[in-house]
């Protein structure tokens, strides 16, 4: 009998900051998603949370790659959550 595979949340996994599930540069797509659900009400929040992660995620990529983070930081953390006015 085959056992069920055991699925992993979309979480970062640190310091490399790819996903623990799908490994992609995280936030993977069904991180996002579940971000935005969480979210909804207030988009002002997850800003603010995902501002804290994008700090927190340059810090530890840049000590991983001589000690520059990745450019596209504010592309992969922060772009895709700003509201559209």
């Amino acid at each position: 009998m085959d056992r069920p595979r055991r699925v992993l949340p979309h979480l970062p996994s640190r310091p490399t900051w790819r996903c623990q599930s799908c490994g992609i540069a995280w936030p993977c797509s069904p991180a996002k998603l579940r971000l935005l659900g969480e979210y909804r009400e207030n988009r002002t929040a997850l800003m603010v949370y995902l501002a804290t992660l994008k700090a927190e995620a340059a810090e530890h990529l840049a000590e991983l790659d001589s000690s520059t983070p990745p450019a596209d930081l504010d592309r992969r953390f922060l772009h895709w959550a700003t509201p559209v006015l």
